[in-house]
């Protein structure tokens, strides 16, 4: 059984990967009320789609395998969902696929069987492959309505040269209007990725790990090997700031990005660690910049930050949407110089453990329920493979001192990482 009593995470768990490469992750929790959270991670997402003219398959099929199975079809597997009581929903992101349902305790085998049955055996034909495909392009028609998902479009477009991070989880606007010419491509696709060493369940809540593990041996243990490792390239150093505008069509404020080239996500990695809580400390809702432009000046509407975790080198970003256009140059004025602040003395000590505590604490207040505690890990059991880097990274910020968060500074808010977006648009 892993976890000391000593570590962060509050709950025991057990580790099991079967013959064919599936890891299984336990976590009983007592006082769930008869409630299980069933997460399958599939470690799988836009960060994948290598192949020139493919991108946008990791969302397609988060749409496609709800088209069931010939033992059950959609319409079937949508009924037994909905006669279980059970909430069920998926999601894709630039490093994973996650499929997740909550139901009582009672439904766990028929869960198993259902969730082993399509992940093993979806099948469709090509006129149901065009019409999700034409449906995932009225998605993305929707979504670039939206002046944010323009940004990030642009973003990510104009920070990355090489990397699959270039696009976003939706993918080329190009590709995605091709996919349902790709009805072939689209079976490599889910034979590569969709195989039991890219998996990983996740599985909390009121359950006996025994008879859990008898399930799942049961119901997975047949599922052959098979994943292919995709050819991602490297992405080169940057070599300078970069920038980009966006003339919007629509109605909106000025929105104004500033984004660094970060590091992939290691949890014991003190400079890397130490670079997600520098993001927090200079940009986040309770740092100083924050308050002064969005409580005291009140010259932006919405200020904050991502320093994200990523299974490659990614983008942390400072985002603002802006009440004036005169005040776009002053906003990117004041980032810079809570940047040079920070490259050029320690923080506050007092602040930076204050910090330390919050993370904690808010971390451990969203494990109270198995969907909190699926939905909370699943993205570093994703980049990670296992559920031990959440003690890791605790251990190691726990650890960080002022004059790391300044190393930080130097090293990633160099202004050669830097890309800045601007956004305007109609009046």
């Amino acid at each position: 059984m892993a976890n000391p009593s000593e570590d962060v995470f509050p709950y025991d768990y057990k580790v099991e990967t079967l013959d064919n490469g599936l890891k299984v992750i336990l976590v009983p929790m007592s006082s769930s009320k008869g409630l299980v959270s069933y997460y399958s991670i599939v470690r799988t997402g836009s960060r994948d789609e290598y192949e020139p003219g493919h991108s946008g398959f990791a969302h397609f099929f988060e749409h496609m395998m709800f088209r069931g199975t010939k033992k059950y079809p959609g319409s079937v597997y949508d009924k037994l969902i909905t006669e279980m009581g059970a909430d069920g929903n998926a999601y894709t992101t630039d490093d994973y696929t996650a499929y997740h349902l909550s139901f009582a305790t009672e439904d766990l085998e028929k869960i198993i069987e259902l969730e082993s049955d399509r992940f093993q055996n979806l099948s469709y034909k090509k006129p149901e492959f065009q019409t999700e495909a034409g449906a995932v392009y009225g998605e993305y028609r929707k979504n670039v309505t939206n002046p944010w998902m323009v940004m990030f479009e642009k973003l990510q477009e104009t920070a990355f040269d090489k990397h699959t991070y270039r696009h976003t989880t939706m993918g080329f606007v190009e590709d995605i209007k091709a996919m349902p010419t790709m009805y072939e491509y689209s079976l490599s696709f889910f034979d590569r990725y969709y195989r039991p060493e890219n998996v990983v369940l996740l599985i909390s809540g009121d359950i006996d790990e025994k008879s859990t593990m008898d399930m799942i041996n049961k119901y997975y243990g047949g599922w052959e090997k098979g994943y292919v490792t995709p050819q991602i390239p490297e992405e080169p150093p940057q070599t300078g700031p970069r920038m980009a505008s966006v003339k919007y069509e629509g109605k909106s404020l000025p929105l104004l990005f500033v984004a660094y080239k970060g590091d992939d996500f290691d949890p014991s990695d003190k400079e890397a660690m130490a670079g997600l809580l520098l993001g927090d400390l200079a940009f986040g809702s309770n740092s100083d910049l924050y308050k002064k432009l969005v409580l005291e000046e009140q010259k932006v509407q919405m200020f904050g930050e991502e320093f994200g975790v990523n299974r490659d080198p990614g983008l942390w970003m400072i985002y603002s949407m802006i009440k004036k256009t005169e005040d776009v140059a002053y906003v990117q004025e004041e980032i810079a110089s809570t940047v040079q602040q920070f490259q050029e003395a320690p923080v506050d000590a007092k602040k930076l453990e204050n910090l330390k505590k919050r993370r904690k604490y808010d971390f451990l207040m969203n494990l109270d329920t198995p969907d909190k505690v699926g939905g909370n890990l699943a993205r570093i059991v994703a980049v990670t493979g296992g559920i031990e880097a959440v003690d890791k990274m605790f251990a190691t910020i726990a650890e960080i001192t002022p004059a790391d968060i300044q190393a930080a500074a130097k090293k990633y808010l160099d202004v050669n990482r830097r890309t800045t977006i601007t956004l305007e648009g109609r009046k």
